[in-house]
């Protein structure tokens, strides 16, 4: 029950920016939560070795949000589905905590090697992430990127195949070494 709180409670941040009790009832609401919920209930049934309750809660995952969600796949605290349809994620995946899945999202085997995924990661709609690379703490994953490569810790990457475009740790030093216009304007004075 604690993953479970801590999934909705995550999603109630991400969509209503806080989580009082109005809002996560709010939240349970929302497309992809019964995905998320089942998910978990499924995960336990994996854990207390059900396999025929693991088998029906996962169908009903696949029927209730629109996705396929591996038995196996195993995710921290506060995974998110923020829109559940079209989202299919191999029985192999380990991700970590607050991983934030959009909708059409694959995260998939090749030759039998699965992607590892890390904490506080945002994964956008239609992005796939494919065969067995390591995606880092911090990354984000934009929209309909194919990730085919490893992913380094706190970097956007976009594209197919995807590319980085930023490493959010490098961003303060850019902006500190680049000019201002008025230090433009004071260095032409002098």
């Amino acid at each position: 029950m604690r993953l479970i709180a801590a999934d909705v409670r995550k999603k109630a941040t991400w969509c209503y920016g806080s989580d009082p009790w109005p809002t996560i009832l709010k939240t349970l609401a929302t497309d992809g939560t019964a995905a998320m919920v089942l998910y978990r209930f499924t995960q336990a049934a994996r854990t207390h070795r059900m396999p025929v309750v693991e088998m029906l809660l996962n169908k009903a995952t696949n029927l209730a949000g629109g996705c396929v969600i591996g038995r196996g796949a195993d995710f921290g605290p506060g995974f998110v589905l923020i829109h559940s349809n079209g989202v299919v994620i191999n029985g192999n995946v380990r991700g970590g905590s607050n991983v934030l899945i959009e909708h059409q999202v694959t995260i998939g085997a090749d030759r039998r090697q699965t992607p590892v995924l890390g904490s506080d990661l945002f994964i956008g709609a239609g992005a796939k992430i494919v065969g067995g690379v390591m995606v880092g703490d911090g990354a984000r994953i934009g929209a309909n990127a194919v990730v085919v490569h490893d992913v380094a810790p706190n970097t956007t990457v976009v594209g197919i195949p995807a590319k980085p475009v930023q490493r959010r740790e490098d961003r303060a030093p850019q902006a500190a070494a680049r000019p201002s216009a008025a230090d433009e304007t004071n260095g032409s004075q002098g």
